[in-house]
């Protein structure tokens, strides 16, 4: 089901909005795919431009950057700890940009856009004593 991701027809009093415009179709945005824990899949979404955007709906791995060593590895997610965007997404295991998963690697905070880039990359969280 496509959604129209525009502005209101109504005020917040409920009157009616005057139109400044027809809808456009670049107006209208695209409907959020939530990227779960699972083998890879992967949806291709053509955008404004003829570009293309990855929207990545299933991941096993995450690419990790560890701020002490300043080296690159893979690690397998096992499950979301925390995430900011939506409190349900930690026990439906999805993943945001922002969120918290435990890997086999310790704690890693999500900085790319799954839904948007294509890839999960992140950051490893150090504890601070």
């Amino acid at each position: 089901m496509a959604q129209w991701h525009l502005r209101s027809h109504r005020k917040p009093t409920g009157g009616l909005l005057s139109r400044r415009g027809k809808k456009k179709r670049f107006q209208r945005g695209s409907v959020f795919l939530e990227t779960r824990i699972g083998a890879r899949g992967a949806k291709i979404k053509r955008v404004r431009g003829g570009r293309h955007k990855v929207k990545v709906l299933a991941i096993e791995k995450v690419n990790v950057v560890s701020r002490k060593t300043k080296k690159a590895t893979q690690a397998k997610i096992i499950s979301v700890v925390q995430n900011a965007a939506n409190p349900h997404y930690i026990r439906r295991n999805i993943i945001t940009k922002g969120a918290i998963v435990k890997t086999d690697l310790g704690p890693v905070r999500i900085t790319s856009r799954p839904g948007q880039d294509g890839t999960v990359n992140g950051v490893l969280v150090e504890e601070k004593k």
